[in-house]
């Protein structure tokens, strides 16, 4: 059965009403289990678990360093582009914002490249805009080939592309991908996004089966927290990981928490999401499940991160620009969004170490695959 079909037999206002339909005997036993299903998940991140958020936390730790030590690998975003054809309400890239674009030339990327490596950096996040006229899979086949020597980890964050796109960039050194599905609520996707191919809900949704079918080594899945309500979304990211799992057994995967930021003519949140929730979230998906992966970015503030990163997440950005250029070209382009972490990498390091964890910079090596 695809994921699509999957996601039309459920019911948005229904899996909504039994999130908020828990109880903390439901919390309890989902906590007392060995193993844990997507009601137990559910269970996890309803209000009913709230003042269960203390023994979640100890437990949620207790599994991360089972599986994965005391470990955070080290990654960094390369903006090449922020032309876009899209309008989406959220985003600084917008195609109805006006702003300065622009597209980093291969000498423009070799100057960020020697800024990102002098940090100490062996895993690099390529991120564009949604423009396939201008930043294709051409121009993404070229950046990956300038930056293969250079980097043991590439991992992007553009459009989604066809099977056999994502298949042209693998041998290329192109070894993870990050979709989000922006809200799994299909009416309200319609309303963030009213211009462009991102529009398309259903391609967007079919993203990660592409690159299941093509071989990826591994998928990031997540939504945008603020566009809907997250316990919700949250829950339908949790499904489509465990499809993807139980479907294409062979690929890594993980999952991002990026709360809705500001930009510059932004859109507010429509729903507020506060820290403690996060904490629950991040928890909740430890908990239910021991193998994925879960990354933290600067969106959030230097005190959440310092506190967190014991609780479950096990990748972590530091020292970030989300404008073309950012690192060293001067470019000067409107961000993205605003980053809340302002700390430099090496202070980043210096922190994880007081607490007792390695950085790691590099975990993949191209040449054992």
């Amino acid at each position: 059965m695809s994921f699509q079909a999957i996601f039309e037999q459920q019911n948005w206002d229904e899996v909504k009403q039994s999130i908020y339909a828990k109880t903390a005997v439901d919390v309890a036993h989902a906590l007392a289990k060995p193993i844990r299903t997507l009601e137990d998940f559910k269970a996890l991140i309803s209000p009913a678990a709230a003042p269960y958020l203390e023994q979640m936390a100890a437990l949620s730790q207790q599994l991360t360093q089972k599986r994965f030590g005391k470990t955070l690998q080290m990654y960094l975003p390369l903006y090449l582009s922020n032309e876009c054809q899209n309008i989406c309400t959220y985003c600084g890239f917008s195609l109805d914002n006006p702003m300065p674009r622009t597209t980093l030339t291969p000498e423009q990327i070799l100057k960020e490249v020697e800024v990102i490596k002098s940090y100490g950096y062996d895993h690099v996040l390529l991120v564009t805009g949604e423009a396939n006229r201008t930043v294709g899979v051409g121009y993404f086949k070229e950046a990956l080939q300038l930056l293969r020597p250079h980097f043991s980890h590439i991992s992007m964050e553009v459009q989604p592309l066809d099977q056999e796109e994502y298949e042209q960039l693998i041998p290329l050194g192109l070894n993870t991908v990050l979709v989000y599905q922006e809200t799994y609520h299909q009416e309200d996707y319609k309303k963030h996004h009213p211009k462009g191919k991102k529009s398309n809900f259903q391609y967007r949704l079919e993203t990660p089966d592409r690159l299941g079918k093509a071989g990826i080594h591994k998928v990031g899945l997540g939504v945008l927290i603020g566009l809907e309500d997250w316990r919700t979304d949250s829950f339908y990211t949790a499904l489509h990981l465990q499809y993807m799992e139980r479907t294409y057994w062979q690929t890594k995967y993980s999952i991002s928490f990026p709360r809705l930021r500001p930009f510059s003519g932004g859109l507010p949140p429509k729903v507020d999401m506060n820290d403690r929730e996060l904490v629950q979230l991040i928890c909740a998906y430890r908990i239910w499940n021991e193998e994925v992966e879960l990354s933290l970015s600067t969106r959030e503030s230097q005190h959440f991160r310092n506190n967190v990163i014991k609780l479950g997440i096990t990748s972590i950005s530091a020292g970030s620009k989300t404008d073309p250029g950012g690192y060293a070209s001067g470019v000067n382009a409107l961000e993205q969004f605003e980053i809340s972490d302002e700390r430099t990498p090496a202070e980043m390091v210096q922190m994880i170490r007081h607490q007792g964890y390695d950085a790691i910079w590099k975990d993949w090596d191209s040449g054992l695959s």
